[in-house]
């Protein structure tokens, strides 16, 4: 495989911060560590040392990379495990993934794919690539198989190459007032509630009941996410296609069991900032005024994130554009 000896561009960090307020019951399991009699089924994931509930970032992230991949169409391409198909980029350039013995799918390479820049993809096996690409790419073996595919004249190739993820979303934590109010809620469970249901036989009625631990509606949750700015002109279309997510999110659930009402989620109170590169340099030497972050005022919902977007676009293309940098 062929080794890249240039490293990934760095333009700045752009943090997106905001409120993520639970509307209904919602569940993230942390699996249990005892099983008792008459205990819960499937309590949820807590932070080690306040006991807190909490929203692991990789499980907001990869339901943003579930959406996005369905938003865009891609294709399923690779097993995900336990019978699960979801969609990867095999190498950074296009090519085509054998998903059964002689059926091949097109993939976009992570170079210029939308979901891959964003989430990161791990290269993958046993894919082709046309000739004339894995040539220019250093990746063509005269060892290897090949064949015409899609009339192309194609060269498989053994291991693909990674792309790393532009995109980072951190653990989710009880807001300060909103964990204030839970340590007063009485339901028997610290900071949390039952939720009893009820499987019932179709033949014999009889009930097999369960009793599942969720975070109570109306609890509030600080999100943060923050972009890498790799590329300006691929900046705009990321963010948009995050907040399109994030608007998306609010329609679905977020967690488990959300067919059954559990998992609505809201964001809230938008606020951006922007560090570049040049400001990264000058943290030592500069005075601490003159890198304050940049920042746009507050967002209020995903439906203003959506309608004043140009704004953001503006805010991004100003920042970014070279020689504004501070």
């Amino acid at each position: 495989m062929r080794v890249s000896y240039e490293q990934t561009p760095l333009v700045g960090k752009l943090t997106l911060t905001c409120q993520l307020t639970a509307k209904t019951g919602l569940h993230i399991g942390g699996g249990g560590e005892n099983l008792d009699i008459g205990g819960l089924d499937k309590p949820v994931i807590r932070d080690p040392l306040t006991k807190y509930p909490y929203l692991p970032g990789s499980s907001i992230k990869g339901k943003l990379r579930a959406t996005l991949e369905r938003l865009l169409k891609k294709p399923l391409n690779r097993p995900g495990g336990s019978g699960t198909w979801r969609y990867e980029s095999d190498d950074l350039v296009d090519g085509f993934s054998e998903v059964e013995a002689g059926q091949f799918i097109n993939y976009e390479g992570a170079k210029t794919c939308q979901i891959s820049r964003l989430f990161g993809s791990t290269g993958g096996s046993g894919f082709w690539l046309p000739i004339d690409i894995a040539t220019k790419e250093g990746l063509f073996s005269d060892k290897n198989s090949t064949q015409t595919i899609k009339g192309q004249n194609c060269v498989k190739i053994n291991r693909g190459r990674n792309a790393p993820s532009r995109l980072i979303i951190r653990d989710c934590h009880l807001s300060t007032e909103s964990a204030e109010k839970l340590k007063k809620v009485d339901t028997g469970l610290y900071m949390t509630e039952w939720k009893f249901e009820n499987g019932i036989d179709r033949v014999t009625a009889a009930a097999n009941p369960r009793q599942l631990e969720r975070v109570p509606a109306e609890s509030k949750f600080n999100f943060e996410l923050v972009y890498t700015v790799e590329n300006s002109e691929q900046a705009v279309e990321d963010l948009q296609n995050i907040a399109i997510a994030l608007a998306f999110l609010e329609d679905d659930a977020l967690g488990g069991h959300g067919s059954r009402g559990y998992g609505k989620v809201k964001f809230e109170n938008f606020l951006f900032n922007y560090r570049s590169l040049e400001q990264y340099r000058q943290i030592a030497n500069a005075p601490q005024e003159s890198l304050a972050l940049q920042t746009l005022d507050t967002i209020p919902n995903t439906q203003a994130l959506l309608d004043n977007f140009r704004t953001l676009r503006e805010y991004i293309e100003q920042r970014l554009l070279p020689g504004n940098e501070s």
